[in-house]
């Protein structure tokens, strides 16, 4: 690991790490500066980020960071980073666009209860606990990944794509789990003292995300997530969470599936500063947006639905091999 400018009580780190792009394990350029990971990922524009920028550190001094940034002499072409709940208006003055979350205002559990989400929700949690479904905050032990490690392993293919979790073995989840294990709970699902489902809750701050939210599929008739999501929503209040965010808000079943249960759209500015000449232009041209914000919204729409198309017709072979 190489030391770039910097004092003795803040010195600036640069070397490797490893993330996991689309389940897979990938070794990108790393920068340490201000108790803060920073990752360098493209090939043609370099972007630096928050490693893990929704559950990791908060860039609170932006000005501050890039200075170091720019002592370092990284040769990063952009900066960017999101501005994070509660505040939504944007703070800076840099070039931005919006991104949409899925957010969840907490008033207090009865209020979620009673006026966010719709009588068949409320149905199916109770639903839920007629049929035996338990669920608790769970210790994050050998046991617990056990559990996860089978819910993975059930299915190659979920949402109508391929699943990137399928396929791992115990040491893999048990890594890729225990992140922010300190400011993390674990809420289990159970039927009959198995695991049938779980979600991972990490807290920052006034607010809590969803790092994973995952049941079986064989178990879908007991309605374990959305039993989930109640005793999320129920440990949130608890611990005084302002919001609850579920990842972005996308398009398909998953959003419906957060609609139904009081999530809304939320719009956040992710703000994007030029670190070189090369990515001012890539600003001005507004390619770092990538491939997917050149294309029509209505056309990318259309290539997902075709895509869940195909893995459903691909889902209903592999289930006939099976019983084959």
């Amino acid at each position: 690991m190489d030391v770039c400018a910097g004092t003795t009580l803040d010195r600036i780190k640069v070397g490797k790490d490893e993330i996991t792009v689309m389940g897979k394990p990938v070794v990108v350029d790393a920068i340490w500066i201000e108790n803060k990971e920073i990752i360098v990922t493209g090939k043609r524009i370099k972007m630096a980020r928050i490693k893990d920028e929704w559950f990791g550190e908060e860039v609170e001094d932006p000005v501050s960071l890039l200075k170091k940034l720019n002592d370092c002499k990284y040769q990063a072409d952009l900066f960017t980073f999101v501005q994070r709940l509660p505040e939504n208006k944007p703070k800076y003055n840099y070039s931005m666009d919006w991104v949409s979350f899925a957010a969840l205002p907490i008033i207090s559990f009865d209020h979620w209860w009673e006026k966010q989400i719709p009588k068949d929700v409320r149905k199916k949690v109770k639903k839920a606990e007629k049929m035996g479904v338990i669920v608790k905050v769970v210790d994050f032990d050998d046991k617990f990944v056990e559990g996860i490690t089978k819910i993975y392993n059930e299915s190659p293919i979920r949402q109508g794509k391929p699943f990137w979790h399928y396929g791992k073995d115990f040491d893999t989840v048990k890594k890729e789990a225990s992140t922010y294990l300190d400011k993390s709970d674990f809420m289990g699902a159970y039927y009959n003292d198995e695991l049938i489902g779980f979600i991972k809750l990490v807290y920052l701050g006034k607010c809590a995300s969803t790092m994973h939210v995952i049941s079986e599929i064989k178990h879908r008739d007991k309605a374990p997530t959305n039993a989930l999501l109640a005793k999320t929503v129920e440990i949130c209040d608890r611990k005084k969470v302002h919001y609850l965010t579920y990842g972005e808000w996308n398009k398909g079943t998953l959003v419906d599936f957060k609609r139904y249960n009081g999530f809304v759209k939320t719009d956040l500015p992710r703000y994007y500063i030029p670190l070189t000449t090369k990515g001012k232009m890539v600003l001005k041209l507004n390619l770092h947006r990538g491939a997917s914000g050149l294309i029509p919204e209505g056309l990318i729409a259309y290539a997902v639905s075709l895509r869940e198309k195909w893995y459903s017709k691909r889902m209903i072979e592999i289930k006939d091999s099976a019983k084959n």
